[in-house]
């Protein structure tokens, strides 16, 4: 291989009883946690924002950046809150983590807390990984007891308090500011800006919202320092970042590797695409992302290298999809979901994606014409920029870019009268240039 996978955050996931805190304990634990309370907590803050460290989320913020935004001699609480709401189709990093090693986040999530002076932290989670929670929940009673949460911890005079927060299962709650509504006990839907939630988030308080990725990634930089981080990665994307591979591949998973690794030094690591078949098309960042295809195998994933292309690097949820796949089938499962999370708070949202799941059902049996590729365009047009949140410019990546790749399977759709990879309809691919 002409590169290295870089397991920080997964370095223990095979490691026995992973999760429990006599083996985060044996793997150094908590260290950096007594090495940040040492420090003062515009220093811990400082220490992030010299690493670059960027939010895992999909945005891609600078992390000390956005703790820093949080104004202090206010008097009011801040709080600190971790959106592992991971619910993206393809999206799987977040809850492995959580699963294998959940005092990474906890130690993160500390230490962040003491950075912007909050005393009290939440961790939002999706409710239907219930295995998940139980050992989330357990983790936090083991830090509790071990003198990590609490008053006065470990001597430093440093009070705080986790409190784990079982969502009810919706998607819109992922977006921040529907996460806090949800927090708060109202309907998640996302809230009208300004005021951003780092002067008028959780209560009317100042909050930072973090991904689970990104908090658990603190404890590494805060114990092997700026310049072993930086040594990761790119000049602008610096640092380490788990790529979850799924679909067509030899051995999909969670590989840790630099930023600015490609697909086909990952797809190297993960044994290729399965045997006997060719890559297609991937989402190099979750559903929300627009399609990559086989030209861009060599397209650095780092936060620059996908806009660069006309995709994004999202949460690095890489789909794989090899020759079997009908493009239009794919998209149109994607759009059914879009459908049934949006909220329904806005009209473009609301309405386009509801009419992207009609047309996309209509093509996929072979009832579509010509008209409907113009008329899926035409809306993302009217969704795009338009929606109240990024749920509704997320809908639009998939259908715009693979129009853009496939368009001539969209034809054939129509042409042939139904979805030329189902046997029933058609044998023959004639023209889609699959």
């Amino acid at each position: 291989m002409s590169f290295r996978l870089t397991p920080v955050l997964t370095a223990t996931w095979g490691t026995d009883r992973s999760w429990t805190i006599d083996a985060y304990h044996q793997a150094g634990g908590y260290q950096a946690l007594r090495k940040a309370l040492a420090m003062s907590p515009d220093a811990v803050l400082q220490l992030v924002k010299d690493s670059g460290l960027r939010g895992r989320g999909g945005a891609g913020f600078p992390t000390g950046m956005k703790w820093g935004f949080i104004p202090q001699g206010d008097g009011k609480p801040h709080y600190l809150v971790v959106n592992a709401d991971e619910s993206e189709p393809g999206t799987c990093k977040d809850i492995p983590l959580l699963m294998a090693t959940p005092h990474t986040l906890i130690e993160g999530a500390i230490i962040a807390s003491y950075a912007i002076r909050a005393h009290q932290a939440f961790i939002y989670i999706r409710g239907e990984v219930v295995h998940v929670i139980r050992r989330l929940l357990r983790a936090v009673e083991e830090a509790r007891a071990a003198g990590y949460l609490g008053r006065d911890i470990l001597g430093s005079g440093f009070d705080l308090d986790i409190t784990v927060h079982i969502g009810a299962g919706a998607y819109i709650c992922g977006e921040e500011t529907a996460l806090l509504e949800s927090l708060e006990g109202y309907r998640g839907q996302p809230r009208l800006r300004p005021p951003f939630p780092a002067t008028a988030g959780l209560y009317g308080c100042p909050t930072v919202i973090n991904n689970v990725e990104t908090i658990a990634s603190v404890p590494a930089i805060v114990r092997g320092g700026v310049e072993w981080y930086r040594s990761m990665g790119t000049e602008k994307s610096p640092g380490f970042k788990i790529f979850s591979l799924s679909g067509h591949v030899a051995r999909p998973g969670q590989y840790e590797a630099p930023l600015g690794i490609t697909l086909r030094e990952l797809l190297d690591a993960a044994g290729g695409m399965r045997e006997g078949h060719e890559l297609k098309f991937w989402t190099p960042g979750g559903s929300s992302t627009p399609l990559f295809t086989a030209e861009h195998l060599d397209v650095p994933l780092d936060f620059e290298g996908p806009p660069q292309h006309g995709s994004m690097l999202g949460t690095t949820a890489l789909q794989i999809f090899d020759e079997t796949t009908c493009v239009v089938r794919a998209v149109k499962r994607w759009c059914e979901f879009y459908a049934h999370e949006s909220c329904g708070k806005c009209t473009p949202c609301r309405e386009g994606t509801f009419w992207y799941a009609q047309i996309f059902d209509r093509l996929e049996k072979g009832l579509g014409t010509a008209e409907d590729i113009e008329t899926l365009l035409d809306l993302s047009d009217n969704i795009l920029g338009r929606a109240f949140c990024a749920l509704g410019d997320g809908a639009t990546s998939p259908v715009t870019s693979s129009i853009q790749y496939f368009r001539d399977e969209y034809i054939a759709h129509y042409e042939q009268g139904g979805c030329p990879f189902d046997p029933v309809a058609s044998t023959v691919f004639a023209g889609a240039g699959v």
